[in-house]
């Protein structure tokens, strides 16, 4: 019992003392969506062949919701599947928000944003190649506009803007994902104090390869809850940065559930998932091997 206190009682202190730096990074964010979303969609329109480099340039930027979007337009096909892969990999979902809140230096911060933005332009670009130029994989490739048989389906409004002032917004949003964190703080603080640090860093690090799948796996779960899971983690120094970004790399928010939402080929979003784990387990493993 007295064990169990001492938990809750470090999990409720390490949320108040983050929540101030939750609020103001929101506040921040709501701020920067209002006024980019729509000028970032029509970049990534226009981009044409260029459209991996925008879509990973625009994706890193902390918007709610982009990677969402980015699976209307290309179950529109109005952007390539390289584009979609590239915003996918490159988005930060709540990593970004947990890093400032524990004021990790921007010295850590921007490269990690850059291994996501590079290596969604390498991967979006290998493949639509790929989509061109493979038999095998020229089904995923670009099409004529389906923008009117799109919108006459259901669409997923996860990413419109809470209504009312961007204030209350992001109050609403800091409040969500500050009930995840105090959640799965208390898990984790609980299972390193029944378990023991030591003895969870060795699992974790006894199979490096293993490491990097289970955390590809956690990525594609289609919540928040994922990223802040991977990325407290790291934060905790429990994994590599490698085996993080096998994680990131891999989670692309709710951008995959509106896929299989307002897509209706299954097979080819089960294509795309397939595509988006590899590359970012590939890329974890890589960054892990240079690491060293």
């Amino acid at each position: 019992m007295e064990l169990l206190l001492d938990v809750i009682l470090d999990t409720v202190i390490d949320g108040v003392k983050i929540l101030p730096f939750l609020f103001i990074t929101y506040l921040l964010m709501e701020l920067l969506e209002k006024h980019t979303m729509d000028k970032a969609g029509d970049i990534v329109r226009k981009a044409g062949k260029s459209g991996p480099l925008w879509g990973s340039l625009l994706g890193v930027v902390p918007q709610c919701g982009f990677s969402a979007a980015a699976s209307n337009l290309y179950a529109g096909r109005v952007i390539t599947v390289g584009t979609l892969i590239a915003i996918y990999l490159s988005t930060s979902d709540e990593m970004l928000p947990l890093m400032i809140s524990n004021r990790l230096p921007v010295s850590k911060i921007l490269p990690i944003l850059g291994l996501k933005a590079l290596v969604g332009i390498i991967a979006g670009f290998i493949v639509d190649f790929a989509a061109n130029k493979t038999r095998k994989l020229r089904h995923l490739g670009r099409e004529d506009f389906r923008i009117e048989e799109m919108c006459e389906r259901e669409h997923c409004h996860c990413e419109e803007e809470e209504e009312g002032s961007v204030i209350r917004s992001a109050f609403i949003h800091t409040l969500h994902i500050f009930i995840y964190i105090l959640i799965l703080t208390f898990i984790l603080n609980f299972a390193v104090e029944l378990i023991g640090e030591d003895t969870i860093k060795s699992v974790i690090t006894a199979n490096s390869l293993a490491g990097h799948l289970v955390a590809g796996v956690i990525g594609l779960i289609p919540n928040c809850a994922a990223s802040i899971i991977i990325t407290e983690l790291y934060l905790g120094g429990m994994i590599s940065m490698g085996t993080m970004m096998s994680g990131l790399l891999v989670g692309a928010g709710i951008g995959l559930l509106v896929l299989f939402r307002v897509n209706p080929e299954i097979k080819r979003n089960i294509h795309i998932t397939a595509i988006l784990y590899g590359t970012g387990v590939f890329f974890g493993i890589l960054i892990d091997l240079i690491v060293r």
